[in-house]
């Protein structure tokens, strides 16, 4: 099997719920483990794995304070990858969202009377 590429670690981190609500909350800023685990009812190993992952991934990174070991949000990082994967299809699905609306407004459109159909 092949080694896995940066998005494919990057996918595989987001493909859990748990994953993704750990970086909705460092998104607000740092947190210990102890912190991240509370909002889930995990044990400190579960919660240990999913930061692993995300480490991994490049997501998130452990910093120092002192006696604390808090985990920070990477600014950039994969979430560029994904987003420039994701890009061509959101263009895609946006043009076409413009061309039914485009459509649903013609057809919507009241006709002028005097014309015949």
């Amino acid at each position: 099997m092949s080694e896995s590429t940066p998005l494919d670690l990057a996918f595989a981190a987001l493909a859990d719920p748990t994953r993704r609500a750990i970086l909705a909350r460092l998104s607000k800023g740092e947190a210990t483990v102890s912190e991240l685990s509370k909002p889930f009812g995990l044990r400190q190993p579960t919660i240990s794995k999913h930061l692993r992952v995300l480490e991994e991934a490049g997501f998130i990174r452990q910093a120092r304070d002192a006696q604390r070991r808090p985990r920070q949000l990477v600014v950039g990082g994969p979430l560029k990858d994904v987003d420039a994967w994701i890009r061509p299809f959101r263009a895609q699905w946006e043009g076409r969202f413009d061309n039914l609306d485009a459509y649903l407004k013609k057809m919507n459109k009241p006709k002028s009377k005097g014309t015949r159909p």
